[in-house]
């Protein structure tokens, strides 16, 4: 599998990685044995990834990485499209949500984007992918993801913070994009 280092900011590390050969499981286990092992100076064979256990009916398991038997203090996010994954990791304290698209989105992908984003020019592609992508990062960061319409996040105008209005947290937006994926990063630091 194929893998690049995305600048992501302080505190966290993202990685992307393709292979159509390879399901998405095994590209997400492997992208975040990359980025423990590199974090840690050890090699990425002694790093075990898995899923955690789900606790209720309808629980979204995240992974957890180990070494040598013990489970590491470590948030790992990933997302997935088609043959593409990225993975992200950080302390657990930080809240996190990812997205990734491809530049050029089918007609069904563009017909949701339209529907939902309420832009005043929905033809000019780059701001609605940009607000998309944004959007969804917000939705995944926030733990509810599609309980939460999409209409109710709130972005502001530079696209650089969102945020949902029941909830108190201000969400910084990265743009880590790479070739062509666009992929977007929401992230908040625990209150001091």
């Amino acid at each position: 599998m194929q893998s690049v280092l995305l600048e992501t900011p302080a505190g966290i590390t993202a990685r992307l990685g393709w292979d159509p050969k390879l399901p998405d499981h095994d590209r997400k286990r492997l992208l975040a044995k990359e980025i423990v092992a590199a974090k840690l100076g050890v090699e990425p064979k002694d790093v075990r990834v898995e899923r955690e256990a789900p606790r209720t009916f309808g629980f979204h398991t995240q992974l957890i990485a180990e070494v040598g038997g013990k489970e590491l203090p470590l948030k790992i996010r990933n997302v997935n499209f088609r043959a593409a994954t990225v993975v992200a990791v950080t302390d657990p304290e930080v809240s996190l949500g990812l997205d990734l698209r491809d530049a050029h989105p089918d007609d069904a992908e563009m017909h949701l984007m339209k529907r939902h984003s309420h832009l005043l020019d929905e033809n000019d592609l780059s701001k609605l992918i940009a607000h998309w992508t944004r959007v969804q990062a917000v939705r995944d960061a926030d733990g509810r993801g599609a309980r939460v319409a999409a209409d109710h996040v709130r972005l502001d105008s530079p696209l650089t913070k969102g945020w949902i209005p029941d909830r108190n947290v201000f969400y910084r937006l990265a743009d880590l994009s790479r070739d062509s994926w666009i992929i977007t990063l929401a992230y908040a630091q625990p209150p001091a």
